[in-house]
């Protein structure tokens, strides 16, 4: 392992030998290097105006996502290629073709977060020549400040993609140049200043051998969670584990689905689109573009937050998790995991290592959020459902929440409601009532209890609705 934390930014080598685990890439690239086009806004991941690319190897493979650097931690970049805004250009030296879009459809007022829009776009650019609107307001999910209006930033990017000249982009024409200066790079890094340390495990075996010397240690995959301890809290983080790059593996059998806990949302929707078409929409509320990129699965679980929005859905289709501790690994069902507000069941030399998800053949699947925004927000409510029927009659009922409990937990008087009785309205109205029994949920500025119960309780009549094809009109103004 090499004591230093090696990245390329732009066309530069970057080799640290001291940096502390609460160093931002953010605070690096505007104080550090002076790279200003990167701004900062919110500094929680929210805003997107400090949106910058990210490269990094998969199984030989170079691969470029944008992120926010506000809360992406400058250890968390060891063997990537870091791109900002400054290393934009047009294959005759000036404006890159993004840039130019934003400026001839007036997609920037003040211009404050317009870099921002122009890295998300770009990216999108490089990856969907001939995006659709949707693809072009998902990538801006995560891009808040748009004092223009979404329309002519949409223009810009449809604008865009016309003049198309991907080939001869600077990341196109580089990437043989980058892959290979990417590969030399050492896998594993740890570096100090002070009394802190920072450790970017080699491979998941060096992880549990950390965690084993050093069980008071933070673990940071995605950081969307972490990032806001320090950014917000300024919590001390030290020591910390940066292992957004491991357990990426994806298996799909006839029996499961098996997901590395470091797999991130975005590399695990096209799993969800392809064996649960049904619930990719949700899965795209979670976060913006940038979060979906970072954040990840086991992340989502091991922080044991009772409003994650993974757990409520994972419940429901009856997941089971494995940890490991050195060599020695569990497995349990991932509704045991959480046993009260803020703890879990896990040693602190235990981490999330795989994601089990059984195949839910022949069940009606379902997950649904309320929150203040239909995007790229926390949500007030979760739920997931797993219902399955023969010859009109309920055989199975899973129905978890979030937000509900300290926990995420199931709605088991609710379930008991639906247990065995018709495939019917009637049947959902019962369980809508019984839901009320199954949890005492709080009030606070997400959501009142009373709202929070009357969401619960139309979950059920929306499952029902959407199963009987009634259409279902949303209320956007006040989440679903």
């Amino acid at each position: 392992m090499t004591g230093d934390v090696q990245f390329l930014l732009n066309h530069t080598d970057v080799r640290l030998d001291a940096a502390g685990p609460a160093d931002t890439l953010l605070d690096f690239l505007r104080l550090g290097r002076r790279l200003t086009g990167t701004k900062e806004g919110c500094a929680e991941g929210d805003c997107g105006a400090c949106t910058v690319l990210v490269g990094r190897l998969h199984e030989g493979v170079l691969r470029y996502e944008p992120v926010n650097a506000c809360i992406r931690f400058l250890a968390s970049c060891h063997g990537c290629h870091v791109v900002t805004i400054e290393h934009l250009k047009g294959a005759d030296g000036g404006l890159h073709p993004v840039q130019q879009a934003m400026v001839d459809h007036h997609g920037s007022q003040c211009g404050f977060c317009t870099p921002g829009f122009v890295m998300a776009l770009y990216a999108l650019w490089m990856e969907h020549p001939d995006p659709t609107v949707v693809q072009i307001e998902t990538a801006l999910q995560g891009n808040l400040c748009r004092c223009t209006g979404y329309e002519p930033i949409i223009k810009a990017a449809l604008a865009a993609a016309r003049a198309g000249g991907q080939a001869m982009d600077a990341l196109a024409r580089e990437r043989d140049e980058v892959t290979a200066r990417l590969a030399a790079i050492p896998p594993g890094a740890d570096v100090r200043r002070g009394d802190e340390r920072a450790i970017v495990p080699a491979d998941t075996d060096a992880l549990a051998a950390h965690l084993l010397d050093h069980p008071e240690a933070t673990i940071v995959a995605g950081a969307t969670d972490v990032g806001l301890w320090v950014t917000k809290m300024l919590r001390p983080i030290s020591p910390a584990l940066f292992i957004g790059h491991l357990m990426k593996d994806v298996t799909v059998t006839d029996d499961e689905i098996r997901l590395g806990a470091g797999v991130t949302y975005t590399e695990a929707l096209p799993v969800i689109e392809a064996h649960h078409p049904e619930v990719a929409d949700y899965v795209l509320r979670i976060g913006g573009w940038q979060i979906r990129n970072a954040g990840t699965i086991g992340g989502n679980i091991a922080n044991g937050s009772p409003i994650g929005e993974t757990p409520p859905l994972l419940i429901a289709l009856d997941t089971r998790i494995i940890l490991r501790r050195g060599d020695a690994r569990r497995e349990l069902p991932l509704e045991e995991f959480f046993v009260a507000y803020g703890k879990q069941d896990r040693r602190p030399d235990e981490f999330v290592e795989t994601v089990i998800i059984p195949r839910a053949a022949g069940a009606r699947v379902a997950a649904y959020k309320v929150s203040k925004r239909a995007n790229a927000d926390i949500s007030a409510v979760a739920a997931g459902f797993r219902i399955r029927e023969e010859g009109g009659i309920i055989t199975d009922a899973r129905v978890a929440f979030g937000g509900m409990a300290g926990t995420p937990k199931r709605a088991r008087a609710a379930e008991a409601a639906l247990q065995g009785q018709p495939f019917a309205q009637e049947s959902f109205e019962a369980a809508a009532r019984a839901v009320a029994d199954d949890f005492t949920p709080m009030s606070d500025w997400r959501a009142s209890a009373a709202y929070r119960s009357a969401v619960a309780a139309n979950f059920f009549r929306r499952f029902w609705l959407e199963q009987a094809g009634e259409p279902v009109r949303l209320n956007r103004a006040v989440g679903d």
